[in-house]
């Protein structure tokens, strides 16, 4: 499967090097955040690697949820459940809790279908910062912290009407920000596509901490930023 790369799995353990933590996040998500660098000092896996490798090992249910407890970082040992039901949890082998999955419905293992549905969300996941996030912040007149600007993955779920398809795309149909103090909850609504055909919806959730006044020109300097690491790349 084309996630081979960005993974080591012995039994049902698997772990992630930064490097190819850095090179999912870069490659496939085109996702240019600096706490997915190898070497970063607050470094930890990108969301979407876990959420691709739970679509790998146990296929693609109608209806799932993912909910994020905890961030990976360098030397993180995962247990994925052998066998599994309509709910679980990836951890580690200390017991540390990083991922709950609930499913639902028919499951496929097509590894084109799944390929095809992690490439159009993750690409949408590495879309966000510029073109999602930033414009909310100035409508908003917040802004994360440019010294240090996290924004956590929290969740994302999807429910499809039918799995008889191959190539899915996906669209952003609705966008929410509730500033609450210096915390801001994000959600992000989204429509999946087989050709002409919507075949499901969705949701991700995210959150940005440390919001303070917006300031125009250090805003545009993370989006220089941002824009610069893609572009030497």
């Amino acid at each position: 499967m084309f996630l081979t790369p960005y993974y080591k799995k012995e039994n049902q353990s698997v772990s992630i090097l930064p490097s190819q933590a850095s090179d999912f996040a870069k490659i496939v998500a085109q996702d240019f955040n600096p706490i997915h660098d190898e070497g970063a000092k607050r470094f930890c896996v990108p969301g979407d690697l876990l959420f691709s490798l739970v679509l790998g090992e146990y296929g693609l249910s109608q209806k799932m949820s993912f909910t994020f407890a905890g961030m990976v970082g360098d030397g993180v040992k995962l247990e994925f459940p052998e066998s599994v039901g309509e709910s679980f949890d990836v951890h580690d082998d200390k017991e540390k809790h990083y991922l709950s999955v609930e499913r639902q419905g028919d499951v496929r293992n097509c590894e084109a279908q799944i390929e095809s549905f992690i490439r159009s969300y993750v690409a949408f996941s590495g879309l966000n910062f510029i073109h999602v996030l930033v414009p909310m912040m100035k409508q908003h007149q917040v802004m994360i912290n440019p010294a240090r600007p996290l924004v956590i993955y929290e969740s994302m779920s999807f429910d499809l009407n039918t799995l008889d398809f191959t190539k899915v795309t996906l669209s952003l149909v609705e966008q929410e920000l509730i500033v609450d103090g210096k915390r801001g909850n994000v959600t992000l609504k989204f429509e999946l596509h087989s050709g002409d055909t919507l075949v499901g919806t969705g949701v991700k959730t995210l959150v940005m901490s440390g919001l303070r006044p917006y300031e125009a020109d250090k805003v545009q300097g993370m989006c220089d930023t941002y824009e610069g690491r893609r572009t030497s790349f």
